[in-house]
Order: structure tokens, then sequence, then C-alpha cells
């Protein structure tokens, strides 16, 4: 099954994310070549595609795991948290419709 994994940043820690961004990727990257990510990316906070040193507000991944125990383990378990980046996360299942 799916999961929603929706990440809130702390203020002002866009240097803490740009730190664990590559150990953040790595894991983003395993999931896709497992065939079992769906989308991943983060929310700027500005309405642009690059927000510069406005930087970002959180994060979304939705991505198959096989309960809703293995998909908050690994979310417990990103380089943002160890970084110091997430302020709260939220996972719950998520049912694909569209496209």
């Amino acid at each position: 099954m799916f999961y929603m994994i929706c990440a809130t940043d702390k203020p002002d820690t866009l240097g803490e994310r740009l730190a664990a961004r590559p150990a953040h990727l790595a894991r983003l990257n395993e999931l896709k070549d497992q065939g079992r990510l769906l989308i991943a990316g983060p929310f700027p906070a500005i309405d642009s595609d690059d927000p510069g040193s406005a930087g970002f507000t959180g994060s979304l991944v939705v991505a198959e795991f096989s309960s809703l125990e293995d998909a908050q383990a690994w979310a417990d378990a990103d380089p943002y948290i160890d970084a110091g980046v997430y302020q709260e996360v939220v996972v719950k299942p998520y049912k694909k419709v569209l496209p």
C-alpha cells in the first residue's frame, strides 16, 4: 500500500536542510530504484521553483511500504530529522485514484 509522509520544517533551517539533502535524496533514490516511490518533493516557501534563501516549508513523499509501521519507521529515520529540519511528520495511508 502507498503511504503519505508529509513533513513540516522548523523555521530558519535551510542551512541544515541543504547539508542533509544528499543523504535525504539517497534514501528517496533507493525507493525509486525499488519501484516503490510514487512522488516526492519539497514545498517552496514562496511561489517559485527555486525559492533561493526563502527556502522550504516542508516535504511530501508518497511511497509504497508493507505497513503503516514500516512507513513510520522509514520516516523516523530521515536525515532531515537528525539534522533538526523537521518540526512535524505525519504518516497516513494513501489510496492512489488518478491518474
